[in-house]
């Protein structure tokens, strides 16, 4: 047995049961990657979209640098496997963080995250069409239940506000950046990189990163070359980069990653439409918009859409 078919086997064998251990590890993603969203706008005048990116991997580095500073040795295992972490820096570092903080100087949060809120259908799709994973009904059913729940929050209960809806550049940015982390999520099923640098999960991420941080390095060094590139130092800026660096970098990453190994990335990418939701609760509790009943609905078309998915 070999192409599609083998791949096939591999990824369907690494899928299990959906635990209440794995739904909590799965939701600590989106949760942390809402409060990027809520950063990244925050200080959006504060610091150029590749610029930030830039500097959250670069103090996402020598965070994980005492954890796997081995890896870094001329005789790492890391140096014969570049390709494969250069590709995965290239999409999950380089890419996929920084096209949304670009589309966030032209594009309204509305817009972002409903383009951003295709990443279930994404998974299916690159699956099928690359890594010879099959599609079921129930997952098709449980993508769209899960976009349902999602418009449900962009339009605040009142599903005609999205007719007005325009796509702008970038939103653009926000579909390229989704097609990339579908790519991304589906190179970490297939475990090619050595046993010993896979399950050290800070040497596996770091390996990602001293790659990532050319990649992003060399898109930060483009914007101060042919754009208006702008940078004001202070303790906003340097609380949103620690937390960006900690929380949706370094713990977001890890919890991702691993629970794309217990259940495969389709079924991971259905956990990511819950962060429109938690950034909703989030403005709740730091800015004062109380909950409404659209947000209940919200949740439990989510949740429904991820409990179809996961039926055998």
């Amino acid at each position: 047995m070999g192409g599609p078919a083998r791949r096939l086997v591999t990824v369907q064998a690494m899928q299990h049961k959906l635990t209440p251990g794995t739904t909590l590890l799965l939701m600590v993603p989106p949760l942390l990657w809402a409060g990027n969203a809520v950063v990244g706008r925050v200080v959006h005048e504060l610091i150029s979209p590749m610029t930030l990116n830039f500097l959250r991997w670069a103090l996402a580095f020598f965070i994980l640098l005492p954890l796997a500073h081995r890896l870094l040795r001329r005789d790492s295992l890391l140096w014969p496997n570049w390709r494969r972490f250069a590709l995965l820096g290239l999409l999950g570092v380089g890419c996929y963080n920084a096209l949304q903080y670009l589309a966030l100087q032209t594009s309204t949060p509305l817009n972002t995250t409903l383009v951003a809120s295709s990443a279930p259908i994404w998974m299916l799709g690159v699956g099928w069409l690359f890594f010879g994973q099959g599609v079921a009904r129930r997952q098709l059913l449980g993508a769209l239940l899960s976009i349902l729940g999602v418009l449900v929050v962009l339009s605040r209960g009142e599903l005609a506000q999205l007719a007005q809806v325009r796509l702008v550049p970038g939103d653009i940015y926000v579909l390229v950046a989704t097609v990339a982390w579908a790519f991304y999520s589906w190179l970490l099923s297939q475990p090619k990189e050595p046993t010993e640098i896979r399950s050290d999960w800070a040497a596996f991420i770091l390996a990602q990163v001293v790659f990532g941080l050319g990649w992003s390095g060399l898109f930060a060094a483009g914007e101060w070359a042919l754009t208006d590139a702008h940078i004001q130092w202070g303790w906003p800026l340097a609380l949103a980069l620690v937390y960006v660096a900690i929380g949706p970098a370094v713990l977001a990453y890890r919890c991702f990653g691993l629970g794309i190994q217990r259940v495969g990335p389709a079924m991971a990418g259905f956990f990511s439409n819950l962060t429109p939701l938690f950034a909703a609760l989030l403005s709740a509790a730091f800015l004062g918009e109380v909950p409404q009943l659209y947000h209940g609905l919200a949740f439990a078309l989510i949740v429904g859409g991820i409990l179809v998915s996961a039926r055998r």
